[in-house]
């Protein structure tokens, strides 16, 4: 047997299950981006993911942390994958100081059960995370955030301490708590969105608020673009101005979301006040959005608040605010039917592609989009899409802090164990 298989005579599923974890063989529905694992293992401990770790460096294994498995198609795939580290058991909430509106969690904690939990003391965590089944660590590997970011942040703002164990066993920490640390680094800033690249989170804690009184959704249909000789707008739906209004207006919105399935309507509005006078606040809303159709305002969310307009096919593109109109301009120029979804306030937009669209289609289409959005200084980033539909394209595109993210991952992961290649520039 190669060393792979055999290190002093121990083999590593013989060496993984003497740490005293559930330890399995790997099936069909545990694959990560079409790479199939040897092993699954299943701690509830951030002492027992240590314990994996360490035999695992001993035996070099590449490890990959999951958590519900919403996203395990999204990033690249793998350059291999022996374990997979699932942190369903990892599913406590190990402590809620309601008075000092802090939560410290588990990685494996579902964000609906971290939500019913802290509902039960009138406070949240206000991230809105869009995919059921999300957990709190899939939800920091991967840096998703709803719309309420355009108020409270993202995870990576209300992330206060974080527990991780990276690839040698090491267990470390930051923020609230610490117990031990890593001198020179923000663990929470580097860890939220490094999808699983520099070791495994465990635990978590957050900064909470509580939980609104009343909400209030204004919505509204905006004129239909006008249309080039194709049929599709050769002008922006004029967000840009709209939301700027509003997101300076007294009536403090929470959120501003656009829906845009079909370039050849107007796109969709809809704007969230919360909180104290949320009524009169909506009223201010209503009167401001009159002035580009007939708003309507409801107690509930739109259907589509808050959700992935598919993730079959799923871009997602960030741009400053101000240039909004051009971002739309671009997407809505050529190519496939694109449904446009995502922050208007923040300008973090999904395209939803049909799930039938080809690979030479796709790999032209993303090109053709970075090309004619270089110069508004936006990105573009493959989140979702079949493998056999990506081998043509480069799902993260030029990232500027490339070198410095590679520095970190030398750092953190010398041997690259750690889902190597899944992030930007093969990391």
């Amino acid at each position: 047997m190669d060393a792979l298989h055999e290190m002093d005579g121990v083999f590593p599923a013989d060496a993984l299950r003497e740490t005293g974890v559930t330890v399995r063989e790997a099936g069909p529905g545990d694959e990560v981006a079409g790479v199939a694992p040897r092993w699954v293992a299943l701690p509830e401990t951030t002492e027992e993911v240590a314990a994996l770790m360490r035999v695992s460096a001993e035996h070099d294994l590449a490890v990959t942390p999951v958590g519900g498995g919403t996203k395990l198609h999204w990033g690249n795939p793998p350059e291999r994958c022996d374990l997979l580290i699932d942190t369903c058991c990892l599913n406590q909430v190990l402590e809620h100081a309601s008075g000092d509106l802090v939560a410290i969690v588990q990685a494996g904690v579902t964000m609906d059960t971290l939500a019913e939990t802290l509902a039960a003391e009138g406070q949240e965590l206000s991230l809105d995370v869009p995919l059921d089944g999300a957990t709190v660590g899939g939800t920091l590997a991967t840096a998703i955030a709803g719309p309420r970011r355009f108020r409270y942040g993202t995870a990576r703002d209300l992330l206060i301490g974080i527990t991780v164990v990276l690839a040698d066993g090491t267990t470390a920490r930051s923020g609230g708590k610490v117990v031990k640390n890593v001198a020179g680094y923000d663990l929470g800033k580097l860890f939220t969105g490094s999808y699983g690249t520099l070791g495994v989170i465990t635990e978590a804690t957050f900064r909470l608020h509580p939980v609104p009184d009343d909400r209030r959704w204004i919505t509204v249909e905006l004129p239909v673009p006008g249309a080039g000789a194709a049929g599709r707008p050769d002008d922006a739906p004029g967000l840009g101005a709209l939301v700027a209004g509003l997101a300076a207006s007294q009536a403090e919105p929470s959120a501003i979301e656009v829906d845009w399935p079909d370039v050849r309507v107007g796109p969709v509005v809809s704007v969230l006040v919360e909180g104290t006078a949320a009524d009169a606040r909506a009223r201010a809303v209503h009167a401001l959005l009159e002035e580009r159709g007939t708003p309507w305002t409801t107690t509930g969310p739109p259907g589509w608040w808050g959700t992935p307009p598919s993730q079959d096919v799923l871009l997602e593109l960030r741009v400053s605010p101000s240039r909004v109109d051009g971002a739309l301009r671009a997407i809505a120029a050529g190519g496939p039917p694109a449904h446009v979804r995502g922050s208007a306030a923040v300008a973090v937009l999904q395209i939803a592609l049909p799930p039938d669209v080809g690979g030479a289609v796709l790999a032209d289409y993303v090109s053709r989009l970075r090309d004619d959005l270089g110069h508004l200084g936006a990105r573009l980033t493959v989140l979702a899409a079949p493998r056999d539909l990506t081998g043509r394209l480069d799902r993260w595109g030029p990232v500027g802090a490339l070198s410095l993210m590679r520095q970190v991952k030398e750092r953190f992961d010398p041997g690259r164990r750690m889902s190597p290649g899944r992030s930007a520039g093969g990391i």
